[in-house]
């Protein structure tokens, strides 16, 4: 790695893969089968990314009591079937394929279960790229294991990397705040789950409709970067 090569730090669901219904099918069906009405198609895509504990609670108002029960048997669905159903966005292999190839780092930080991310990328056969793989805990609805949030699933990422300098890549507002809260940069991928605006009001650096667009977005905030570097070299030659 040079020293104006930046690392970049993925979302999973919504930003490498399409769950393509995998996720949003599960989770309907785990509130149907405790008696639990299933939101509207847009509040069960609004799901996709943060906390699935949270949004359950607060979006699809399950009963605290049976949280556990509904994570349950929405993951017993995702394993069976809902993993098979996602795919990988357009392009994503692609640029994996040649950051490896040009020795720039990348990592995975998302919400999902470490375990879960684990296999969901090994599904698409991409697991192996990435030199950091960081996710919430196993239980879900245990509040102090594991890194608490978005900021400190990056943060993790961050310190398996040895970096303090990377750029964050997510499809959500969460994405955008726990990059922040670590001092770096997000570019926003429109091809995900935020609402229209979203990611602009969160403080996303930028919002790209695609691949091509995601890559040169990379470089040019890497560009960036290393004027600056070299601007604060100069500075203290003088």
């Amino acid at each position: 790695m040079t020293s104006t090569t930046v690392p970049v730090i993925f979302d999973l669901d919504g930003t490498l893969v399409d769950p393509a219904g995998g996720i949003t099918d599960g989770i309907a069906a785990a509130l149907t089968e405790f008696g639990i009405p299933v939101p509207s198609q847009d509040l069960l895509d609004a799901m996709v990314g943060p906390k699935l504990s949270d949004s359950l609670l607060t979006i699809a108002g399950v009963p605290p009591a049976m949280l556990k029960n509904v994570i349950r048997s929405y993951r017993m669905r995702y394993l069976d079937t809902g993993i098979s159903q996602s795919r990988l966005y357009p392009g994503i292999a692609e640029l994996l394929e040649s950051y490896a190839a040009a020795g720039r780092p990348v990592a995975v930080a998302t919400q999902k279960p470490e375990n879960l991310a684990h296999v969901v990328l090994e599904h698409h056969k991409i697991a192996r790229r990435f030199a950091a793989i960081h996710g919430s805990a196993v239980d879900e609805t245990a509040a102090a294991a594991g890194p608490i949030g978005k900021t400190g699933i990056i943060a993790a990422a961050m310190a398996e990397l040895r970096t303090q300098h990377a750029i964050m890549v997510g499809d959500r507002a969460q994405d955008v705040a726990g990059a922040l809260a670590n001092g770096i940069d997000c570019i926003g991928v429109s091809w995900g789950f935020a609402p229209d605006g979203e990611l602009e009001a969160a403080g996303a650096v930028a919002v790209v409709h695609d691949a091509p667009s995601l890559r040169n977005a990379i470089e040019e905030l890497e560009s960036v970067r290393a004027a600056a570097l070299s601007e604060v070299r100069n500075d203290g030659a003088l």
